[in-house]
């Protein structure tokens, strides 16, 4: 995920950053994620997806506080 405007929470496995505009990040491969706007502006990012499959169909999704 790039920032475009706004400020993320990521979660990334046991780890939570805190992006700003024009920051990143990468997620590996089968690391457990999640994208939350901390902020009072809304939070605009662009997804990169690299590999040679980019469908969604292999999402495993892990119930969290918000019970999804």
């Amino acid at each position: 995920w790039v920032v475009v405007r706004g400020t993320a929470e990521v979660t990334r496995n046991e780890e939570i950053l805190l992006l700003q505009e024009n920051e990143s990040v990468y997620l590996p491969l089968g690391c457990v994620h999640r994208l939350a706007n901390p902020g009072k502006i809304p939070l605009e990012i662009i997804e990169v997806q690299v590999g040679s499959y980019t469908g969604e169909d292999d999402i495993v999704r892990i119930t969290d506080v918000y019970g999804r």
